[in-house]
């Protein structure tokens, strides 16, 4: 056995291993496709038409944008998404994993301090280790210590926030994040992840919604989630992008995107203002199930957003509460320590503007069974 295995066997020993998950489950309670974006059959082939239009060009991009891989198409594309978002300019990238790692790790270097929310995600976290900056985190959505932070610390100091955390649900509370940085000259980076489609005028996300545009430093949007599809953008100033082509690593030396990305994107783009009953029956749905979290006996993180959280101590424990919605259709994931923090363990519930409140009912009647079954065992 090589250590490699070893590392294995030690993971599934500590019912930490992962492994990719069986995809015929009947109830979606776990994907990120929160408007319904991805099953969209009018999206489908409003990009299929779109992409029908360039079919006579290379459906690759052939080489990084820096070499072949820039084109009309793709500009036209950052130009809508820029004209959409109300910026000077946005830039492309793979993923949203990409664009956080290359935006922190060229923005920041040993001269300056990234104070970031305790609960960013892992890219951002990978992004700030790549930079060279100083680290400095403070207490989730906590105002009164991000100030204390900023007002020891000298240099240049930007603060890397979410819109709407991913593991919690819960949303920040930008305008007094960006107060509190105008306050203390501090720079503000803003990941819209789970904001994009779902919170502001037309899905625009949260720093739009709060007319903060000119506040944020460099805004990031991914596609993956609420648009349906894949990639992501940096939102921002021209200086920013200009930045970003000249030193940001995850743009400079990987392939650009496909024809068929770009179409995605941008026929998705084009979908989000006529979204609203989407997100009304979204909005719907969350209503419902804060009314039944209330007859839960489980305890629930405070979320107004589509991501839900049910906590279930324990990895053993919660692995085990999800394999039993697993294994009667229902789609929901256990989120383990250390992804979260120890005693904090919890089923992620994903809410979708296609979930109907008769799959929110079976889900609370099969997590009461779970909870009759852990007291049996505890008693």
């Amino acid at each position: 056995m090589n250590k490699y295995q070893a590392r294995l066997l030690d993971r599934a020993s500590k019912n930490l291993l992962r492994q990719l998950p069986k995809f015929d489950w009947q109830t979606d309670f776990y994907s990120n496709d929160y408007l319904g974006f991805a099953r969209n059959k009018g999206l489908i082939e409003q990009i299929k038409a779109e992409s029908q239009q360039y079919a006579n060009q290379q459906i690759g991009a052939t080489g990084s944008r820096l070499l072949s891989g820039n084109n009309r198409y793709v500009e036209k594309v950052e130009t809508a998404i820029a004209t959409f978002h109300q910026v000077p300019a946005a830039l492309l990238f793979n993923s949203g994993f990409a664009a956080n790692v290359g935006l922190l790790s060229c923005i920041a270097d040993k001269e300056d301090t990234l104070i970031m929310d305790e609960l960013i995600h892992a890219s951002l976290i990978d992004g700030a280790r790549l930079s060279k900056a100083k680290r400095v985190r403070f207490k989730h959505n906590d105002l009164g210590d991000l100030a204390q932070k900023l007002a020891t610390i000298e240099g240049n100091k930007i603060v890397v926030v979410e819109s709407i955390y991913s593991m919690d649900g819960d949303i920040c509370p930008l305008k007094e994040v960006a107060d509190v940085c105008k306050k203390y000259q501090a720079q503000l980076i803003v990941d819209e992840a789970h904001g994009i489609g779902v919170l502001g005028d037309n899905g625009a996300g949260l720093v739009s919604q709060l007319g903060l545009n000119q506040e944020v430093m460099a805004t990031v949007v991914t596609f993956g989630k609420a648009m349906g599809g894949h990639g992501a953008a940096i939102l921002g100033p021209q200086w920013l992008k200009d930045y970003l082509v000249n030193f940001s690593r995850s743009f400079i030396f990987t392939t650009g995107p496909s024809l068929h990305q770009l179409a995605t994107i941008f026929c998705s783009y084009q979908l989000l203002p006529q979204a609203n009953q989407a997100r009304q029956q979204l909005q719907t749905i969350i209503n419902y199930l804060d009314t039944k979290k209330k007859e839960s006996p489980f305890t629930w993180l405070p979320s107004k957003t589509q991501i839900q959280a049910v906590l279930i101590p324990g990895n053993e424990f919660v692995m085990q509460a999800a394999e039993q919605l697993q294994a009667n259709g229902i789609a929901a994931m256990g989120i383990r320590y250390p992804s979260v923090a120890k005693g904090a363990e919890r089923i992620r519930i994903c809410l979708h503007a296609y979930n109907t409140v008769e799959e929110v009912d079976y889900l609370m009647e099969q997590l009461a069974l779970i909870a009759k079954q852990e007291l049996a065992l505890v008693g």
